[in-house]
């Protein structure tokens, strides 16, 4: 049975002054799958995500996602075909309650995020669907608390449900459980779980658990090339990965 990839790159290349960063990067994400992209620091792994979401231009290499080539592509036009960075550029506003920071990206999703002048009740409109949004990571008893208030984990759950709210086909989580304690990991990775139903996610993570736990499939990087690809147990029997990165984790 043929494989649907919903994201692909070709020999994916980025040079900082004659330097490899990544280097002829060959991904591929099958759809409705959890894909982890994981290797020791300086691997090239926040890189290869900057290249996906338009952080950074290739000096290489084509991105192919949902069979059209978007290498030429904004960040913002790539999030308006439904492939969408999570942890870094969903920012909350601080002094809001959790409810108005879902409010408010659902008004960006429909366009209309700078009409901040109108009213409540013209804006209100918009509660029922925030509020299922809290509702699916755990946050709808805390909608009226301001956001600076929260802790940590509940801070990192709303910065998902206001990605949800853009309606992601493509997830794309940048080290979703760095600087968590054990207990906000295993909510994070559950809520992970959860939002992953309907969608794809392709994530970077340094925390091996949770890989284990949630991947599919792994690619790992070393030195800004492909490595190995395969299931946890495959990558982790890997003897090279198991020198370039496992042992490195040990």
């Amino acid at each position: 049975m043929e494989r649907d990839y919903i994201l692909e790159t070709q020999n994916l290349s980025k040079d900082f002054k004659g330097f490899s960063a990544v280097n002829d990067v060959n991904l591929r994400v099958e759809r409705g799958t959890i894909h982890a992209l994981i290797g020791p620091n300086g691997a090239g792994k926040t890189t290869c995500f900057n290249l996906l979401t338009k952080f950074l231009p290739p000096t290489r290499g084509s991105i192919q996602y949902n069979g059209q080539d978007i290498t030429t592509l904004s960040a913002t036009q790539i999030a308006n075909h439904g492939m969408v960075r999570s942890f870094q550029i969903s920012a909350v506003f601080p002094h809001l309650t959790v409810l108005e920071n879902v409010r408010i990206a659902l008004q960006q999703k429909l366009g209309t995020s700078f009409h901040f002048w109108k009213s409540d009740q013209s804006l209100n409109r918009l509660n029922n669907r925030a509020m299922e949004l809290l509702d699916s990571v755990g946050l709808a008893p805390w909608a009226d608390n301001i956001t600076v208030e929260m802790p940590y984990g509940r801070k990192r759950a709303l910065e998902l449900a206001t990605t949800l709210a853009l309606e992601p086909e493509l997830l794309l989580l940048d080290e979703p459980t760095q600087g968590m304690g054990h207990e906000d990991v295993s909510k994070v990775t559950a809520l992970i779980k959860q939002v992953s139903i309907g969608r794809t996610v392709l994530m970077v993570e340094h925390n091996l658990n949770v890989v284990s736990d949630l991947s599919d499939q792994i690619t790992v990087l070393a030195q800004g090339s492909v490595l190995a690809e395969g299931s946890y147990q495959e990558i982790s029997n890997d003897p090279e990965v198991m020198t370039a990165y496992m042992g490195k984790a040990a």
